[in-house]
């Protein structure tokens, strides 16, 4: 049996199973605070109450100190959360009396499952198996130019469903055309990751553009929307600010996927404790969708040269190392690549990325796949992007408008082709 058949049993298998739904978690009468520690103590404080109960939810990582961390209260933790605000002098400030009124208001546009074939477009998010079988069809559709990838497994059993794209030809003048491997939604709440990505594929099929024409028939392309689709299923059909895998450890659930990459594993940046949205996992690799995902890339190894994930929110282009803040021993080729980039990204809209090594631009962070791409599988060239908004923007962060999907990807498009201009030009392709 194909592979296109095998995976549309399995994933008619899983919408059957899944249809009774859990009841979908609300957030009325949450507060979101932000806060900001002084010192290492307080900052100790903050890393003691993450994780320590699901009623108390950070939505940034306790790294460093004199950082903004947003968190959400839930109504019968407010009293205690304050007290312990109070009796350690860590500054906070209320973003929001009402976290669920705040969402509401963010009109993310989610298409009718079961009409994804022919209407799929970039004005409304799709559910995952809506998305899958548009990946079918595409492959369907353009014989020898779209072949249908598992990239893995998750814990529920999902495939990590991908494409690779070959237009003209896996071979240019004789040889192997050079790999670029993008993944995204290895974070479950951040949409505007796989939507992105899906766009790009749209786009390396169908625009007449010769600049992504050229970029679409020069490389070959490996193009996986959803790295954790348990989770971004849960997202959909539970609960909304979902970050993490499904997989059950004890009274919590999962593991975040990007600090479970066998690369100097929970070294710093994530967190032993389960309950937490950056529990690193027992070990490195725990989770069936990391591991499934990087036999896949040990697979291409050669094959590929330049390695992006996309990931939301706050207009970052990041590059290793989040372990340490060592830099790469071709820290001045990505500084190049990286400021051709974000140049790009701001022509069309003037929309504004920062960035730089993972360590100092944002924060401390082991175990990511970004790491490990560099580190382990040879791939001299390795970025992650952090999409719209801002950082600024709290509650459309991980909720982006569904009217902001093509701007961004527009936008992310035109920096990708930069970057691999740039990339080619320092000769990571011959």
């Amino acid at each position: 049996m194909s592979l296109t058949k095998c995976l549309l049993f399995a994933l008619l298998a899983i919408v059957a199973t899944a249809s009774v739904s859990a009841e979908r978690v609300r957030y009325d009468n949450y507060r979101m605070y932000k806060v900001n520690s002084e010192n290492a103590q307080q900052l100790a404080v903050l890393k003691d109450l993450e994780g320590s109960s699901d009623s108390i939810m950070f939505l940034d990582g306790v790294h460093l100190v004199g950082a903004d961390i947003q968190i959400v209260v839930a109504p019968h933790k407010v009293p205690d959360f304050l007290e312990i605000m109070g009796r350690s002098e860590i500054k906070y400030e209320l973003q929001s009396r009402d976290v669920q009124k705040s969402l509401d208001e963010i009109d993310e546009k989610v298409a009718i499952k079961g009409r994804a074939t022919k209407a799929y477009n970039w004005a409304q998010y799709y559910e995952l198996d809506d998305t899958y079988v548009w990946l079918q069809t595409l492959a369907q559709e353009n014989p020898g130019v779209v072949t249908l990838i598992e990239g893995g497994k998750t814990y529920q059993g999902r495939s990590i469903l991908g494409v690779k794209i070959t237009r003209g030809g896996a071979k240019k003048n004789g040889k192997e055309k050079p790999g670029i491997f993008l993944e995204a939604g290895i974070h479950a709440r951040e949409w505007i990751a796989p939507a992105a990505a899906t766009y790009i594929i749209n786009q390396l099929l169908t625009s007449e553009v010769e600049s992504i024409k050229e970029l679409a028939e020069n490389y070959t392309w490996y193009v996986l929307p959803h790295a954790n689709p348990d989770g971004y299923v849960y997202t959909h059909t539970t609960d909304r600010m979902w970050r993490k895998t499904r997989t059950p450890y004890g009274s919590c659930f999962g593991a975040d996927p990007n600090r479970n990459w066998g690369f100097h594993w929970n070294e710093v940046g994530a967190s032993s404790s389960a309950c937490s949205d950056t529990y690193a996992g027992p070990s490195a690799f725990s989770e069936i969708e990391t591991l499934s995902l990087s036999k896949f890339i040990e697979g291409l190894k050669g094959k590929v040269q330049l390695y992006l994930s996309l990931h939301a929110y706050s207009q970052y282009l990041l590059y290793p190392y989040g372990h340490t803040a060592d830099l790469p021993d071709n820290v001045a080729d990505f500084e190049q690549v990286f400021n051709a980039s974000i140049a790009a990204v701001n022509k069309r809209y003037g929309t504004k990325y920062t960035g730089g090594n993972i360590y100092d631009a944002i924060y401390p962070a082991a175990g990511a796949s970004v790491d490990w791409a560099y580190g382990t599988q040879d791939v001299r060239m390795a970025f992650c992007y952090e999409l719209r908004p801002s950082s600024k923007s709290y509650f459309t962060g991980f909720k982006l408008p569904a009217e902001q999907i093509v701007p961004a990807s527009e936008e992310l498009l035109d920096s990708i082709l930069a970057m691999v201009t740039e990339v080619k030009s320092l000769g990571y392709f011959d």
